[in-house]
C-alpha cells in the first residue's frame, strides 16, 4: 500500500481519536459539575448528608483523574499529529527530489546524444558536396534516429548562418534561415553544446526543448550546428508514476516559477507558483525540503521541494519539482 495512504489513515485515526477525548473531557467536565452540586447537597442537610458527601468527594476525584488523563491524551494526539506531519513532509521532500533527478537524468541523455550525433559522419557529411547524396542519407540517419528513440519531435542540421540543410520529419523546412531564433544565437555565439529552457515552438506547434551544439569536420573546425526537438511529453511519465496521495499534486517549475509541467496538463508556461514559499526557496536554489502552508481555499498543505542538481556535465536548467499533499 501507498505510503501517503497509510499516513492518511493513520491522521485520520488520530483524529477520531481527538473526538474521543474530546467527548471524555465534556463528561469530565459533567462529573465535576455533579460533585459540586452533590457536596452544596451534603452541606445543606448538615449530618444526614455525610455519607452524600462522602460520594461527592469521590466523584470529584473522578473528575480531576478524567481531566489529567484527557489532557496527557491530548498531548499524546497532538504529539502523533505533528509526527505523522512530519514523516509525510518528509516523504514528500523525497519525492520531488526523486522527481527532478530522474528529469535530470533524462535531459542528460538528450544531452549526450545531441553531442552524439553531432558527429556522425553522415551528418558531418551534409556540409562535404562532393558526396552524392549526402543530404538524403542525413534526412534518412535523422528519421531513423526520430523513430528509434521516440523522445524527439525532430532533428536538425544547419549550416553557420543558420539555414537548415537537413531534417528527420519536416523536410518541408530544409533551406529556412533560423539565425534570428534564440537557440541558434546562442549556440552560435558559445559554440558549445546548448540548452534552452521550455519554449513554445511555432515550427512544431507545441512546448519543446532544443539542444543545440557544434558540428565539427575531422580537423575540428565548426561547419556547422545540430539541433533537436524533445518531446517534454516523456517527462510526463516520470510525473504520472510518482506515487502521491489522490488528492496530491505534483509540477516541475521553471526558473522563473512558471508550471513547465503537472498532472492536469494545463496552465503550462501560464500559471505561476512563485506565490508559494516552496517555490521562493526552490527558485533561490534551495536543493531540498518541505514547507506547511495554507493555499488559496484556506486548505492546510504540505509541500515538498527540490530543486535541480544537474546530472554529470549536464548542469540543470535550474528546474525544480514541487509535491504537495492536503493535512
Amino acid at each position: 500500500m501507498d505510503a501517503s495512504i497509510l499516513l492518511s489513515e493513520l491522521k485520520s485515526a488520530n483524529h477520531e481519536m481527538r473526538q474521543v477525548v474530546t467527548a471524555i473531557e465534556e463528561i469530565a467536565k459533567q462529573t465535576n459539575l455533579l460533585s459540586l452540586n452533590s457536596a452544596i447537597e451534603a452541606a445543606r442537610v448538615g449530618e444526614a448528608g455525610r455519607g452524600f458527601s462522602v460520594v461527592a468527594d469521590e466523584i470529584k476525584k473522578l473528575a480531576t483523574r478524567s481531566f489529567t488523563s484527557t489532557k496527557e491524551s491530548a498531548e499524546i494526539i497532538e504529539n502523533i499529529q505533528t509526527k505523522a506531519n512530519e514523516v509525510m513532509a518528509v516523504r514528500t521532500a523525497d519525492m520531488a527530489y526523486d522527481t527532478i533527478d530522474k528529469v535530470d537524468r533524462n535531459l542528460f541523455e538528450r544531452n549526450c546524444d545531441a553531442q552524439a550525433w553531432a558527429g556522425f559522419d553522415k551528418v558531418k557529411n551534409c556540409f562535404i558536396s562532393t558526396i552524392p547524396g549526402n543530404i538524403q542519407e542525413a534526412n534518412q540517419l535523422l528519421k531513423t534516429l526520430v523513430d528509434i528513440y521516440e523522445v524527439y519531435f525532430d532533428l536538425y542540421v544547419l549550416d553557420t548562418e543558420g539555414t537548415i540543410v537537413a531534417a528527420g520529419v519536416h523536410r518541408e523546412l530544409i533551406g529556412k534561415n533560423l539565425a534570428d531564433r534564440d537557440w541558434f544565437k546562442k549556440v552560435k555565439s558559445t559554440n558549445t553544446i546548448s540548452v534552452t529552457d521550455l519554449y513554445f515552438s511555432t515550427v512544431e506547434n507545441r512546448h519543446t526543448v532544443a539542444y543545440s551544439c557544434p558540428i565539427r569536420s575531422d580537423n575540428g573546425q565548426i561547419v556547422g550546428y545540430f539541433s533537436s526537438r524533445f518531446n517534454r511529453d516523456f517527462i510526463y511519465d516520470i510525473l504520472d508514476s510518482a506515487r502521491i496521495g489522490q488528492r496530491g499534486e505534483i509540477f516541475l517549475i521553471n526558473k522563473d516559477g512558471y508550471v513547465i509541467a503537472c498532472r492536469s496538463r494545463k496552465g503550462i508556461l501560464v500559471d505561476n507558483l512563485k506565490n508559494l514559499v516552496a517555490a521562493q526557496r526552490c527558485m533561490k536554489g534551495d536543493t531540498y525540503g518541505y514547507t506547511f502552508e495554507v493555499d488559496q481555499r484556506g486548505n492546510g498543505k504540505i509541500y515538498g521541494y527540490a530543486h535541480t542538481r544537474g546530472y554529470n556535465a549536464y548542469k540543470g536548467k535550474n528546474w525544480s519539482a514541487i509535491i504537495s499533499e492536503v493535512l
